[in-house]
This record gives C-alpha cells, sequence and structure tokens, in this order.
C-alpha cells in the first residue's frame, strides 16, 4: 500500500520579510492544498529550503505541519542529509511527531559509492519503523542512486517502499522498474515527464508545480490513473511551458515568485538563494496569466 497515491506537493517553506518561518503562512498553505485536493504534502524538501533550516526549525516545521494536517492527507517528512547520524536523529524525530513517511535525499558533496547508500539508508531505515521514500536526484546532489541498488534496498529493508525519481534519465526509470520487478513505489520528481513515468508503472508525482497548480498536477495523476490517458496528457503538455518557468532558475527561485504574484506567501528566500532576475519573473508573469493563475 503505497503512502499516497496522486500529486504530492513539494511545499515551500514561507518566511516573514525579516526570514523567519511564517508558521501562520504555512498554515494557510496546508489549508490551500488540501482544499484543492492535493494528495500529500511533503514538508522540508529541496523546494522547502531543508539546507538552509536549522535543526530546530527543520524539526518544528515538521511537527507543526503534521499537527495542522491531523491526518486528513499523508505528511511526508524530508529528513536526509550527507551524515547518516543526523539524518538518524531528524527522522526518528520526525517519527516521534506522526510523519506518515520519510523522504530521504542521497548525500551530497561527500558522495558515497553505492555499497556507501546501501550503508546509509540501512542504517536509517533500521532505525525507524515509518515507510521511507528514497531521493534520486544527482543534478543537486552529485550522487546517483543506480537501478541495481535501488532494486537491493527495495528487497532487502523493509520499510524502504519507493523512491522519487528527478534524475531526468527515462532509461534509468525504466531500468528502475526492470530490477525491482515493479515492486516499488515510484513516484516522478520532475514535473515535465509526470506521464511517462506513470506508464513506466508509477504512482504519483512529488511536485514543484503543485505549490501554484494543486488541482491541475492533482487531475495529471488521476486522469491517468482512471485511465484517461489523453485526458492526462493534454494536461501535461498544457502545463509544460509553466513547468519550464519554473525551473528558469534554480528551484525555488522561480515557485516562490509565482506565489508571491499569487498572492500566497509574503516573504522570500534565504542566502544563497537570490530574488528572480526580472527578465524572467516577466516571463513567469505572461506564463501564468496566460493559464488564469493571476488574480486581477
Amino acid at each position: 500500500m503505497a503512502i499516497f497515491k496522486g500529486a504530492g506537493v513539494a511545499i515551500v517553506t514561507p518566511f516573514t520579510k525579516t526570514n523567519e518561518v511564517d508558521y501562520e503562512k504555512l498554515e494557510e498553505l496546508i489549508e490551500f492544498h488540501i482544499k484543492e485536493g492535493t494528495d500529500s504534502i511533503i514538508i522540508c524538501g529541496t523546494t522547502g529550503e531543508s539546507s538552509t533550516l536549522t535543526h530546530e526549525e527543520h524539526l518544528e516545521c515538521i511537527r507543526f505541519t503534521v499537527e495542522k494536517v491531523n491526518k486528513r492527507i499523508p505528511v511526508i517528512a524530508g529528513t536526509g542529509s550527507n551524515c547518516t547520524d543526523t539524518a538518524i536523529y531528524l527522522s526518528q524525530e520526525a517519527e516521534k511527531y506522526g510523519a506518515d513517511g520519510l523522504l530521504l535525499v542521497t548525500p551530497y558533496y561527500n558522495k558515497a559509492t553505492q555499497n556507501g547508500l546501501i550503508a546509509h539508508y540501512t542504517k536509517i531505515a533500521n532505525s525507524v519503523k515509518i515507510p521511507i521514500l528514497l531521493y534520486n536526484v544527482p543534478g543537486r546532489t552529485g550522487c546517483n542512486l543506480q537501478p541495481k541498488t535501488v532494486a537491493h534496498l527495495v528487497k532487502n529493508v523493509d520499510n524502504i517502499v519507493g523512491i522519487k525519481e528527478a534524475s531526468g534519465n527515462i532509461k534509468q526509470v525504466t531500468d528502475i522498474m526492470y530490477w525491482t520487478d515493479g515492486k516499488i513505489d515510484l513516484y516522478s520528481g520532475c514535473d515535465e515527464i509526470i506521464v511517462p513515468l506513470l506508464s513506466l508503472g508509477g504512482v504519483g508525482v512529488i511536485s514543484v508545480l503543485s505549490n501554484i497548480a494543486p488541482k491541475e498536477t492533482h487531475d495529471i495523476v488521476a486522469k491517468y490513473l482512471d485511465g484517461d490517458t489523453k485526458g492526462s496528457l493534454e494536461l501535461q503538455l498544457k502545463m509544460l511551458p509553466l513547468i519550464d518557468a519554473l525551473f528558469s532558475e534554480v528551484n525555488p527561485i522561480p515557485v516562490k515568485k509565482a506565489m508571491s504574484l499569487m498572492g500566497l506567501i509574503d516573504g522570500g528566500l534565504r542566502l544563497p538563494l537570490t530574488e528572480m532576475e526580472p527578465g524572467n519573473t516577466q516571463h513567469l508573469a505572461e506564463v501564468m496569466e496566460t493559464l488564469g493563475l493571476l488574480k486581477h
């Protein structure tokens, strides 16, 4: 049984104008997503700027989200680290708070061999009881979780149940499904290829796009899973210009700008991330206007 099927939002962490975590806005975003049909909230991931949160802020965001969601939809906590012991600490705390699952990114900067990745993930998984999703995003971490390694983990560690695959490499995704015999919960980590991953046996997406178009992202997956592949593909292609605009600069710079344009958040980003370039901002606003996402 998958932690969730459908569209999970890789939710941003809103900040105040003085750069504190804005819990009032976070609660508003949680309610917005539940109302709009988002299937799961993924808190403190890459899009949530987890790398700039203190451990105290990181854990408080998880605790706060679990409490406010109150079991209405699953909450998955990003608790990965390039330090295995830190990942264990964050994961155990998230489990205590009542998170429904964990999302564990591959170690970044120090990276690891494939044997190191097996040891890293196995040790973390053995420290908790809740289900775990692996997170492969080599473009950001410099570390690629290879298909045979994924298969080894899924087959040998009971609570490692799925993967957020964001390599953008369809051949790699195909190999993952082959080596796992399809017995893995596959989530697209790339909004531009949700439908292709669903066609390979995926059960959903962990999405940046969902932050500003939650219903549409939900519908891409729901239509596909309901057998309306044509409708799913049409919606995927319709969203493509917006997806491209959301990745015209390093995520989450553009999505936070988009949310600001929609009036969903007030504050900005934490350094080293900076404000979006004017030309890219104008293009993003034009695409959003075309799709009817901006109110007048």
